[in-house]
């Protein structure tokens, strides 16, 4: 790969059972105009596909091995009015900290996709002025997009037992 490729290889995050959606949007923030990402992964992520289109970045994935993946994300120039913007902790938590109360809603010990529907249900509900605040066993990765189609925003941090909280607040 050339000096213009960042390489990011998640496979190891993986196995130790860490999420790295962050990770990666993380380093695609950080991408200068004239770079591209380099992800290798252990499995074709294809939700992260339409996720970075938004961010408007192509993809071309291919297996270079048993359960290895490569996937070059090359900026297209097409940015999507959907775009979700990624801001950093700090100005997530100042967000936050302008609901007046959180409903809390326990999604573990559910299998996929019942934490979504239950949290999205929640929210469908949701007074004024009030967050949710969503208990899970993983990383809700599909509910970015949902939150964010629905007008809603969320910061997932991950526990020190390995479990997830988001908190969810209106845009």
């Amino acid at each position: 790969m050339n000096k213009e490729t960042v390489t990011l290889d998640v496979r190891e995050d993986l196995r130790s059972g860490r999420e790295p959606f962050s990770k990666i949007m993380r380093t695609v923030s950080d991408l200068q105009p004239e770079q591209s990402l380099l992800l290798i992964a252990p499995f074709e992520p294809v939700p992260l596909f339409a996720v970075l289109e938004e961010q408007g970045f192509a993809h071309e994935a291919s297996e270079i091995g048993k359960g290895h993946w490569e996937v070059l994300f090359t900026r297209n120039g097409k940015i999507s009015e959907n775009a979700v913007n990624f801001p950093d902790a700090g100005e997530q938590k100042s967000n936050i900290a302008k609901v007046d109360q959180f409903i809390e809603v326990d999604a573990r010990r559910l299998e996929p996709p019942q934490p979504m529907v239950k949290i999205l249900e929640a929210l469908a509900a949701l007074p004024e002025r009030t967050g949710v605040r969503a208990f899970t066993d993983r990383r809700p990765l599909h509910l970015y997009a949902q939150l964010e189609a629905r007008g809603f925003t969320g910061q997932t941090e991950e526990q020190t037992d390995g479990s997830f909280i988001t908190h969810i607040r209106r845009n």
